[in-house]
């Protein structure tokens, strides 16, 4: 049977589906069953697109290592770490300054986990984040809680995955005026609770917004294109606008500190990314128009510069990364 007609026999069973419901069962079966990312699969994050990106995370981090006085015990994690690619250049930088932490993974997708086995031989793969170590952590998360599920309103209404004849609808219809993440609000808060605990850092990096704005975020995307949300439930890469806001209450709700949420584009811009722009094309020069176009993707207002927003949670004794403030 597709998803698609469990799906509907549910909603035959049990009546209309949480728009939350649908999204979690739609992104379970879609992560399990494939890599989505690069040209052959359905969209590509930023890591993908240059080692510039994993580069500045990483330059972030040792930096962050070494003011933190170097903790011997301290470990690096990744939630949803795709094929391991932002890892790799990260991890090249930290290892350079003394870090011999282990390296732990939060993952689900067996096909994805056979990618980072890859890079990563000797990584450990945990299924939630309730299974970290307790030591101190320095945890990026990078498109991740953009792929976590969301509710909706519609007025005091909650919208709804119903059947419109043989068809899979939204109901009720109408402006949405809240859309909110339960689940992301409930892991905030445990990964801000385990850092107020043992110590470390957070790196959130994802398309969102600042200041609690509401309205209809929800998107699909297949092919590198915008398709119906509901047109190919399994097979298309479900994800909604993340809400800083939210995640910034539930992470001082539970003891850790947060900086103010700044774009990516002026993150990367802040940390170097010109400079080392400039240095890649002067060693590789045959390739400096597409270093330039990379740089602009990840950094400019018409690529991720804008919508792609950068927040950190840490321990009040940890500082915070560079270009983030406290």
């Amino acid at each position: 049977m597709s998803l698609r007609e469990e799906i509907k026999a549910r909603i035959e069973a049990e009546g209309p589906l949480r728009l939350h419901d649908y999204m979690e069962m739609c992104n379970t079966a879609y992560y399990a069953s494939r890599d989505p990312l690069g040209r052959a699969g359905d969209f590509t994050t930023a890591p993908e697109i240059s080692q510039m990106f994993g580069e500045m995370v990483g330059a972030a981090l040792a930096d962050l290592f070494l003011r933190a006085g170097a903790p011997a015990d301290a470990a690096y994690a990744e939630l949803g770490p795709g094929r391991g690619t932002l890892a790799t250049d990260a991890l090249k930088l930290l290892r350079g300054v003394g870090f011999k932490g282990g390296v732990n993974f939060v993952e689900t997708s067996p096909a994805l986990r056979r990618e980072q086995e890859k890079r990563h031989p000797t990584a450990v793969w945990l299924e939630t984040i309730d299974n970290l170590p307790e030591r101190p952590l320095m945890i990026v998360a990078n498109e991740f809680f953009d792929a976590l599920p969301v509710a909706q309103w519609v007025g005091d209404e909650e919208r709804m995955v119903a059947l419109g004849g043989d068809e899979l609808m939204l109901t009720p219809d109408g402006e949405v005026t809240r859309e909110e993440s339960e689940v992301s609000v409930e892991l905030m808060g445990k990964l801000a609770a385990h850092l107020a605990q043992y110590g470390g850092v957070l790196l959130v990096i994802d398309y969102g917004y600042g200041e609690g704005e509401q309205g209809d975020t929800l998107q699909a995307v297949k092919r590198h294109e915008k398709v119906e949300p509901l047109a190919h439930p399994g097979t298309s890469d479900l994800t909604a606008h993340v809400d800083f806001a939210a995640l910034r209450t539930a992470a001082t709700e539970a003891g850790a500190r947060v900086t103010p949420v700044m774009t990516q584009g002026t993150w990367l811009e802040t940390l170097g990314l010109g400079p080392r722009a400039m240095s890649l094309a002067g060693a590789n020069p045959a390739e400096a128009d597409n270093i330039a176009a990379a740089r602009r993707r990840l950094s400019s207002p018409e690529g991720m510069g804008t919508l792609f927003k950068v927040m950190a949670v840490h321990h009040r004794g940890w500082p915070a990364p560079a270009g983030l403030g406290a």
